[in-house]
């Protein structure tokens, strides 16, 4: 694990990129070399797979911060305390409870994202929700990867989510009792026109608005 943090720094570098390959042709011989990688995490050491950043490729891998320095001597004993792993009973509870689909964009395994070729793959995130007595818990839920990815540092209010359920008239309680009872809601024409048109850069934007005769 010394040598693998020592290689990470001297070869790879902060902020660069590379492979299971380039790890394992540098180290020819040694064994379960991705695992002593892997415990550098135990560390501090910040190493990020497509899991954590889906620009990277299945065997890509970034180095992106160090953490403790290992290799001095007494230092390889100050694991940080990191959250504990989800297991795999916990992980199919998560996934059955949200209806394998991620609940930021609604995207299910294998589905498409719009425009791409890109199939959308499900992980488990760990969410900060501040309770109503305003402490802090940390709560599992289902998200894409790319969700997960944009969402690490998110932060639900369930104070705030309840003050603007009672805050709605009888008739959009109504409503949205309907989208929570079916978990989904339809999109209508004119909101699906409005989410393509929010994508598209300044240029394109005034073109649409051209259209319209807005201007």
């Amino acid at each position: 694990m010394k040598r693998v943090a020592l290689w990470l720094i001297q070869v790879v570098g902060e902020g660069n990129d590379f492979t299971k390959e380039s790890l394992r042709d540098a180290f020819p011989g040694v064994s379960q070399v991705d695992r002593r990688l892997r415990d550098l995490r135990d560390f501090g050491w910040r190493i990020d797979t497509s899991r954590e950043d889906v620009a990277l490729g299945t065997h890509q891998q970034r180095f992106v911060t160090l953490g403790v320095p290992v290799w001095e001597p007494g230092r390889a004993g100050q694991r940080s305390k990191g959250p504990a792993a989800i297991g795999a009973g916990r992980r199919r509870q998560v996934l059955s409870a949200d209806r394998h689909m991620c609940r930021s964009c609604g995207i299910t395994p294998g589905d498409t994202y719009a425009g791409t070729y890109e199939t959308a793959q499900l992980d488990i995130a760990r969410r900060k929700v501040v309770k109503p007595d305003g402490s802090v818990d940390i709560e599992l839920v289902t998200e894409c990867n790319r969700c997960r990815v944009g969402g690490r540092d998110l932060e639900a209010s369930l104070p705030a989510v309840v003050a603007g359920v009672t805050a709605l008239s009888s008739a959009e309680r109504r409503v949205l009792a309907g989208w929570m009872e079916a978990d989904a809601r339809e999109f209508s024409r004119l909101e699906r026109v409005w989410s393509e048109y929010r994508t598209l850069p300044a240029e394109s934007r005034e073109v649409v608005r051209a259209e319209l005769d807005l201007d």
